[in-house]
Parts: C-alpha cells; structure tokens; sequence
C-alpha cells in the first residue's frame, strides 16, 4: 500500500516548525516517530497535503530527572525509556508501560510524544499519563503551555493542543512513598493494542489501610477514562479482595458506552474492564506492601 501523495518538510529549530504548521495548519500533519501516522496514510484515513518531520529539530529527545519528576522530551524514542537506567530504578510504572507497546522494531522508531499526541484510547502512554496526573508541554505561535493530563485527552485521537502547537515535552511525576503500581491489559496477540486495560497505583498508611488510590482504564472509551468516583472507595480501608472487587465493579459500572468493534463488544469489554482493574489493584497494592 503507497500513501497520498504529500509534501514533505525537515525544519532544523522548533520555531520554523511551529511557522510551518501555522501556515498549513489544516492541511499539514506532524512527522514524529510515524508509527500511527504512516499505517494512515498508506490506509489512506490521512491525506496531508504537508508532512513537517521533526527529526532534526535538536533538544527534543532528552530523558532526565528534575528534583523527582521524569521530564522527558516529545522526541525520545520508546526505546530511550525502556534502556534508561534511571527509569527502570525510579520509575517502575514508566518502564512497565513502555514494556507494553507494540514490539522493540516500533519502540526503536515510536516517540513518546507522538503516541501521546495521537491520543489512541487502547495506548498505554496516554494511560501513563492519566493515573501519573502527569503534565504535558505543547508549544505553539504564542511559546509554550502547560496541559495537565486529565485536560489534554479530548476525544478519539483528538487533544486539546490548538492546531499549530507541537507537544514537546511530558512531565510525569515519581510515585511517592509507600506506593505500588501496576498495569494489566488483554491483547488478542502480544503487542497488539489492548482490547481493555488498567493502570492502578495505591499508597499504603500506617497500620496496612490505604492512604489513597488512583486507577484508569484503557481501551474500553474514547480516551484514558481516569475511574475517580471508584478510587474514593479505597482511601481508609483495609486492602481486600472484596474491596477490590467492588472498586473495580463500580469503576467498569460507570463506563459510558465502552467501545464496540470487531474485536470485542461493548459488554465484553465493560467486563474486562473490572477483571483488569481488580488484577491491577491487588498486584499496586501488593507491591505498596513490600
């Protein structure tokens, strides 16, 4: 399959690409990593007239630790997350998450801000981002702008970037002390998007109760859906398979409308949504323990 016929652009500074996308905000798509956008165009679902790739463009591809936030550059491959030491020892969850996309061929070659930037539901990045409340940098005609995550997903592959910004950087904050992680999800193969799954991170108190949780499913809506009426249930009480159980029935419970295709339907779905999110709670809560 060949793609539409496109222009193409490989700026060398961050401003001459933002002019450009300015210009042709309407007819111009970003070039990042290309691992969604390339199989749209070639399906032709995408027809740019204009392709902006910002693989030149310098300082866009750093990974580093600011005063306990990871702070990682739009342009940073996948696979710059999955061999960094510092990730892997401070970050569990980011490393977790990165271990979960696709296959090492398009972790190579996958950015970490062109998946969140293409905002596909059944992606763990933009799950990550979601229970992380992590903050996203887009940077536009007007310089740049901080989005947090709840306020960044709008809709099925749609954010709330203004046409001509580029997101150039992801803040994601350390988890904190006595705090577990975990993310499960259900693939019909491995590295195929998430039919549905779930993030969770849960903080212990004194005495085993639980201090708070945070728990977001993905793959089952239009966006990331972050479950925070069904997260109040666990704060003060004592970690059990019951309370996990009714956590997670009420978070897949309250889904609108979960995603229906070919692959899984609506119901089905809602129903591993629960399944997942009480894997994901028992295992983060497992984890606080230790």
């Amino acid at each position: 399959m060949k793609p539409p016929s496109f222009e193409y652009a490989d700026p060398k500074s961050l401003d001459d690409a933002v002019r450009l996308l300015e210009e042709h905000e309407f007819e111009a798509k970003i070039l990042s990593g290309g691992q969604s956008l390339m199989p749209l165009l070639n399906m032709r679902l995408a027809r740019p007239e204009l392709l902006i790739d910002l693989a030149k463009i310098p300082d866009l591809d750093h990974v580093r630790e600011e005063a306990g936030t990871l702070v990682v550059g739009g342009m940073a491959r996948q696979r710059a997350l999955e061999l960094s030491p510092i990730v892997r020892e401070r970050f569990p969850l980011v490393y977790d998450a990165t271990m979960h996309i696709a296959h090492p061929q398009n972790r190579n070659q996958g950015t970490v801000g062109g998946s969140i930037a293409h905002a596909d539901p059944a992606a763990e990045l933009p799950a990550l981002v979601m229970v992380t409340d992590a903050e996203i940098v887009a940077t536009g005609p007007d310089g740049a702008r901080t989005i947090a995550a709840d306020e960044f997903f709008v809709t099925y592959l749609t954010t709330s970037m203004e046409g001509a910004e580029i997101l150039t950087e992801v803040r994601i904050p350390a988890l904190g002390p006595s705090t577990g992680h975990s993310l499960q999800e259900l693939a019909r193969r491995h590295g195929d998007f998430a039919l549905a799954g779930a993030m969770a991170t849960v903080t212990l108190a004194g005495g085993g109760t639980i201090e708070s949780g945070r728990l977001v499913l993905f793959g089952v809506g239009a966006t990331p859906i972050r479950a925070r009426d069904a997260e109040q249930l666990l704060a003060g009480e004592k970690p059990s398979d019951a309370l996990f159980e009714a956590v997670a029935a009420k978070a897949a419970a309250e889904l609108d409308e979960p995603l229906s295709d070919v692959h899984a339907s609506a119901e089905y779905r809602r129903s591993l949504a629960g399944v997942m999110a009480k894997r994901a709670l028992a295992e983060a809560t497992a984890r606080a323990a230790v």
